[in-house]
């Protein structure tokens, strides 16, 4: 088959590409890259005037008459193309706004794929109207909406998750809804709001290349490491204030015993490097399942911190703490968490290697892949 991936966050559509290909499909990719990350792409639109003077000029535009210079540049590259985005068996978006652009014209965009190739599906990976809607009515034990009802951001800092809930953005979620064969989510976070969709496939686990992830033995070391990646515009919405005060009385009480990397905004390539020595990698807190950053360092056999909860044990048949830590919202419950392993070294070789089989039996990329195929053939 002919498959088309439009869009990309955490490398998704590139390992499910990579499965498809192991598979014999003849597979494209077109993508912005995911700002700073850079992530590869076939066919990379790239994001113009966000930075310096030109940036200036496009706020300007946008307050006085309403329109996105950024928005129209992607939308104009894409059509200018055009001719490499038809004639697919399938096309997937990686969300509703797949380019990040203003609804109207990822309304075009999405027409005129459906259009010209024979199904299209969603995935629902990332914050879109019907996670948010779910999240912001807490219908949630906790979300990524806890630090915005907390105070400790404005509704213009939360505005990149916010905007799904304005009626242009509603709009587009009914619009991609009526054209889509069908939609299918990544994880539980994304699972549990789709419950009762017409239009839901059900949940397929994320896809991780473990051939491209090589497995760390994190062995015997004087001291425990522990890294958290930060970025820097999810800072509160990843719960990295958490992790930042329990770091504090980890090096307060275990100075001697303790080593904390920390680092901002990588590009994907370097951040997946800088972690190879860590014991412990601290992932997010706002989650019930893991995200794709959180895999990947399971493959790699590192013992990280992210969404583990109940929904998620259950799913896999799994006990608790027995292939990656349940963060949680709650700073002596993370720094118990750390003491605990940081006095028990063997419990993190023995989490480790439980990650990467989880890993292997649950996220590989070509089963993965196969499951894919499978529902996009039945819808």
């Amino acid at each position: 088959m002919k498959i088309l991936l439009v869009g990309e966050y955490s490398r998704l559509h590139n390992s499910l590409k990579e499965g498809l290909q192991v598979l014999g499909h003849e597979v494209m990719l077109v993508s912005t890259g995911d700002e700073f990350k850079n992530f590869p792409s076939d066919i990379l639109l790239k994001r113009k005037y966000n930075s310096g003077i030109l940036k200036k000029v496009k706020v300007g535009l946008f307050k006085l008459f309403g329109f996105d210079i950024s928005s129209i540049s992607l939308k104009n590259q894409f059509f200018q193309q055009k001719e490499n985005f038809q004639g697919y068996d399938i096309v997937q978006l990686i969300n509703e706004s797949p380019l990040g652009i203003l609804p109207k014209y990822e309304k075009k965009i999405i027409s005129f794929l459906r259009k010209n190739n024979q199904k299209l599906f969603l995935l629902s990976c990332g914050t879109d109207w019907t996670s948010v809607k779910y999240g912001y009515e807490k219908k949630f034990r906790y979300s990524i909406f806890n630090p915005l009802l907390d105070g400790k951001v404005s509704e213009k800092e939360f505005f990149p998750a916010l905007k799904y809930l304005k009626p242009e953005y509603k709009d587009l979620h009914d619009f991609v809804f009526e054209k889509v064969n069908g939609v299918i989510a990544s994880d539980l976070d994304y699972d549990i709001p789709l419950q009762g969709n017409k239009k839901y496939c059900g949940l397929i686990p994320n896809p991780v290349n473990t051939k491209k992830l090589e497995y760390h033995s994190l062995g015997t070391k004087e001291k425990t490491i522990i890294f958290h990646g930060i970025n820097r515009a999810n800072y509160f919405k990843k719960g990295n204030d958490y992790f930042e005060d329990a770091l504090k009385k980890i090096q307060q009480k275990y100075p001697s015993r303790v080593t904390v990397i920390s680092v901002e905004n990588l590009p994907y390539s370097e951040y997946i490097e800088k972690y190879n020595s860590a014991h412990i990698l601290l992932d997010q807190v706002f989650a019930y399942d893991q995200g794709y950053n959180a895999l990947e360092a399971m493959a790699k056999g590192k013992v990280v911190f992210t969404g583990a909860e109940n929904e998620f044990l259950e799913r896999f048949n799994l006990k608790e703490d027995e292939v990656c830590i349940n963060a949680l919202p709650d700073v002596d419950y993370l720094f118990k968490k750390m003491e605990e392993l940081i006095l028990n070294p063997e419990r993190l070789t023995s989490i480790s290697s439980n990650a990467r089989k989880f890993i292997e039996a649950e996220h590989d990329y070509v089963a993965i892949a196969r499951r894919y195929l499978e529902i996009w053939g039945k819808a």
